[in-house]
């Protein structure tokens, strides 16, 4: 493992570091895995559909030289070309609420 005397700041085995990812991802290790998982997904997906033509994918955002989609959706997130987006939930809809008139004549009879 490479150290400090290599030009490394930090002793993380992956590159690009966690501690990096973290930060795009607001701190949020939760966040930064299913980013990663979803975006690596994707990226198979497209590697899955190349000899099909169909092209509805979206392909790989950086140069890499990793082969793993989860290695390239990590270099993603580093780059900021791909970045987390919080959904919030629609708002529940009200249920109609019918009135009823006291003015209509009474239809039975």
């Amino acid at each position: 493992m490479r150290g400090p005397e290599f030009g490394d700041e930090t002793n993380s085995m992956i590159n690009p570091p966690v501690e990096e990812l973290l930060e795009k991802a607001d701190d949020s290790k939760f966040r930064l895995v299913a980013l990663g998982a979803t975006r690596a997904r994707q990226i198979n997906s497209y590697y899955g559909q190349l000899g099909e033509g169909l092209g509805r994918m979206i392909p790989p955002q950086v140069s890499s030289t990793a082969r793993k989609p989860l290695s390239i959706a990590l270099q993603e997130i580093e780059q900021g070309k791909i970045v987390a987006v919080t959904v919030q939930d629609p708002p529940e809809p009200e249920e109609p609420t019918l009135e009823l008139d006291a003015e209509l004549p009474d239809q039975a009879g």
